[in-house]
């Protein structure tokens, strides 16, 4: 393995090679030895796999970041524990249905983001899922007779149809209704964004209006080489169909590495739960200082690791963690840190005394004349002052 390394000059592009490699002998195998391979698609297989490249370029950096290659780390250590396999199981389950299903976290912010956000990814999902099994010829149909297809996936024929009928509509008609999914939520979206002053104060546009215009650009180009066919028999196709191409090209090259990145990690939010539970939504980690219950074991031993691993020294001089704490003995700790007061936390839920007697003189106290540091004849003659004007009262 370290020799097959040294061939390349890092992981990144290794890991490259090998998807590419894959990619090349699944297609040698869904389109039967390139029989059925489509030449009218090469454009959007060469963009294809330089999305793949980038993809993972971009997923070989993001998990070497420590605090993902932890995650990671500890979820194959939990899926491997027999005595949590069910609880594991459950998490895992329940957290794809809500969060990547019905991606109930997006609901909890407002029933029209979650609407628009929902057709967005699934219409995306479907759309990736039908171009890249057309591209790669992982799916074909073949003519059994005048009127019935066959489904062939990976050189296995899967379900027959009818040529004319209700399902073979929908199949034909598959990105057709994914683009008008992607076009209806990408709308919404856009909408929210031109109309809601809060969004417009912390929007980007490279960051959160490009990627729109994109999906809009790729969907509105799509849906019109349907219209061309259907209803203008096939009038500027060819040209519509270059657009097309262009816009979808431009979108596969830009995904890894723009705000759609997050369609394909959005997944490892499944082990969370799994991770970070020892009990079904229930913390189990005591502080150290209150006692209140905040967090559990591996979250805090987890986020010890990466703050070792990143160097970065938060351990107290009674050989605690930051991490060991609740956020309010935290925040306490902090304070106490900045007035020299660390050695001496407060019990309880008093205020915090400011008062160390580390202040200077004067600073929240009347200031006397010795804060001044006067000469002695100086200093005498402002008392003699002082009780002259006295003495005249």
């Amino acid at each position: 393995m370290k020799s097959l390394e040294r061939s390349f000059y890092s992981k990144s592009s290794k890991y490259s090679f090998i998807v590419v490699l894959l990619l090349f002998f699944s297609i040698w195998i869904g389109t039967e030895n390139f029989l059925h391979f489509d030449m009218a698609l090469m454009g959007y297989l060469i963009s294809s796999l330089i999305f793949a490249i980038g993809l993972t370029i971009r997923m070989s950096s993001w998990l070497l970041r420590p605090a993902t290659r932890q995650v990671i780390q500890r979820s194959l250590k939990n899926l491997r524990q027999r005595k949590y396999k069910r609880r594991n199981m459950k998490a895992i389950l329940k957290t794809a249905f809500e969060n990547i299903f019905l991606q109930k976290f997006i609901f909890k912010r407002g029933i029209y983001r979650g609407v628009q956000h929902f057709l967005i990814a699934w219409g995306c999902i479907g759309s990736f899922a039908i171009t890249f099994g057309l591209t790669f010829g992982w799916m074909h149909f073949e003519l059994v007779d005048p009127e019935t297809y066959t489904i062939v996936v990976m050189g296995v024929e899967t379900i027959s149809m009818a040529a004319h009928g209700l399902f073979a509509e929908m199949v034909y008609n598959g990105l057709n209704i994914t683009a008008s999914m992607v076009l209806i939520g990408v709308c919404m979206a856009l909408t929210r964004r031109i109309i809601n002053e809060d969004v417009k104060v912390t929007q980007r546009a490279e960051f959160d209006l490009f990627p729109l215009f994109l999906l809009l650009a790729v969907t509105v180009t799509g849906l019109l080489l349907t219209v061309s066919y259907v209803l203008l028999d096939g009038w500027m196709h060819h040209y519509m169909t270059l657009v097309h191409q262009v816009t979808v090209v431009v979108l596969l090259i830009y995904f890894p590495f723009g705000k759609l990145f997050h369609l394909p990690i959005r997944p490892l939010t499944t082990a969370v739960p799994m991770n970070y539970q020892e009990e079904w939504k229930v913390d189990t980690r005591p502080c150290l200082r209150c006692g209140t219950v905040y967090s559990s074991d591996p979250q805090v031993s987890d986020v010890k690791e990466i703050l070792s691993v990143q160097q970065f020294d938060l351990q107290l001089e009674d050989g605690s963690y930051l991490s060991d704490y609740c956020p309010a003995c935290r925040r306490r700790i902090r304070v106490m840190k900045q007035l020299n007061n660390q050695p001496h936390l407060q019990q309880g839920h008093n205020p915090i005394l400011t008062r160390n007697g580390s202040e200077m003189s004067g600073f929240g106290s009347r200031r006397t004349d010795d804060y001044y540091n006067f000469p002695d004849h100086v200093q005498k003659e402002l008392e003699q002052h002082k009780e002259e004007g006295g003495n005249e009262r």
